[in-house]
């Protein structure tokens, strides 16, 4: 377990140092997630190490969110006088998401029952 939380905070850290060095405007643990997923896709998954931590990290991954809940109700009076513009920012990033993700899923029925055409 600790070797594979090494492996985690190592591409958190690569993603943070590539981050900032390169000017990039996606957070580091972003940046560290992609570089993971890169090599995970070149050595065809992770290993059972790795899987067994990360399933016992989601496992908990509530708890990550008591920090943020804190920081909310901290400044509640802030939310209390931008209700109106984190309510469209809600609303308004909730409504484009499902509209590529509907977008993104049409194209792969298309691009699926092409190639069940072309076989």
């Amino acid at each position: 377990m600790l070797k594979a939380l090494t492996l985690l905070l190592l591409f958190q850290l690569a993603g943070e140092v590539a981050s900032r060095l390169l000017g990039l405007p996606v957070p580091g643990p972003v940046v560290g997630m992609a570089l993971m997923f890169l090599l995970l896709l070149a050595r065809g998954g992770p290993g059972s190490e790795l899987r067994d931590t990360s399933n016992t990290l989601l496992s908990h991954l509530s708890l990550l969110f008591v920090p943020a809940g804190t920081g909310v109700l901290l400044h509640i009076h802030r939310v209390a006088e931008e209700w109106l513009a984190l309510s469209v920012a809600l609303v308004g990033s909730t409504l484009i998401g499902i509209a590529v993700t509907a977008m993104v899923l049409n194209a792969m029925i298309r691009r699926s029952r092409r190639n069940e055409a072309g076989s």
